[in-house]
């Protein structure tokens, strides 16, 4: 049976793999983005890797700014190759007899007098065959996204731990909110009681047309619709944690529907506990908000 996992975004990963005489070190490291997006750090003279190397990070890594980078070193004795710039060697002997001799200073030129100068030498790195190059870069990389994956493995099930731990305290707000949406009614039809007592002292109250005003703030006020949403909303998060794969697109749909009902409840209640209770379901919904923003 296939484990599906949730990861995340944002890991690193590295690779290192030998040739006879060269060794390939790769590193990626990547971080959240809307589609896979990715950039590369290669040697000018190995830039040939880089279509390979792509299409390899791209058949494992589904979204998220991904960024690699390849270092080669050549590590043969006979890696580079000096030669002697006679035109340049000869140019700058005649220019300082010259200068000694127009100035009358001591001609006291030695080979050592052209060490620091980096034009007197041609510099030639040997080439290496680009096949067994790739070969090379290929496993490296491989190793190095296989570590990546591992790495967003991890911190995706950091994400669910602490989105779910979220959601269970949404829905904790979510029972105090119906528990509490009835007796938000009964006190307006005290209040509206004690209102008309004030007013008309002990004349008989039309009981009638109490019940009817205490039906029409009950209707206006009523989030039950909304709860009962807002708490399948959450099962659907929780679901889709269960699920694993790529869902952070689902993910961020789903919050956006949980902060539509948990305004809708704000904005019906008018009970200064149910808000303070809707101001902290919302601040948690963000919260989460942020985290899924990091899932693939």
């Amino acid at each position: 049976m296939v484990i599906i996992t949730v990861s995340s975004m944002t890991g690193f990963g590295r690779g290192k793999a030998s040739g006879d005489d060269f060794n390939i070190t790769v590193e990626i490291k990547a971080v959240n983005h809307r589609y896979f997006e990715y950039s590369s750090r290669i040697p000018r003279a190995f830039q040939f890797l880089d279509d390979s190397l792509k299409a390899l990070c791209q058949q494992k890594i589904s979204r998220g700014k991904v960024e690699l980078s390849v270092q080669i070193e050549d590590v043969s004795s006979n890696s580079v190759e000096l030669s002697l710039n006679d035109t340049y060697a000869g140019a700058y002997i005649m220019a300082l007899r010259k200068l000694a001799k127009k100035y009358r200073l001591k001609d006291d030129l030695k080979a050592s007098s052209f060490v620091g100068d980096t034009e007197i030498f041609n510099v030639k790195k040997r080439d290496l065959d680009e096949e067994v190059v790739k070969a090379i870069a290929i496993k490296a990389t491989t190793e190095a996204v296989d570590s990546f994956i591992k790495a967003r493995a991890v911190e995706g099930e950091r994400l669910v731990c602490d989105v779910k731990a979220r959601a269970e305290y949404i829905l904790k707000q979510v029972d105090f909110v119906e528990a509490r949406s009835p007796e938000t009614v009964r006190e307006y039809r005290e209040k509206i009681e004690q209102k008309i007592k004030e007013l008309i002292g002990d004349v008989q109250i039309d009981e009638q047309r109490l019940l009817t005003e205490t039906a029409i703030y009950a209707d206006k006020i009523a989030v039950a619709e909304e709860t009962v949403r807002l708490r399948s909303h959450i099962a659907s998060l929780c679901a889709l944690l269960d699920e694993g794969g790529v869902i952070g697109r689902k993910l961020d749909f789903i919050v956006q529907e949980m902060n539509r009902e948990t305004n809708t409840i704000g904005s019906k209640s008018q009970d200064i506990e149910i808000n303070k209770v809707v101001v902290e379901i919302k601040s948690e919904i963000e919260k989460i908000r942020e985290q899924i923003q990091n899932i693939e």
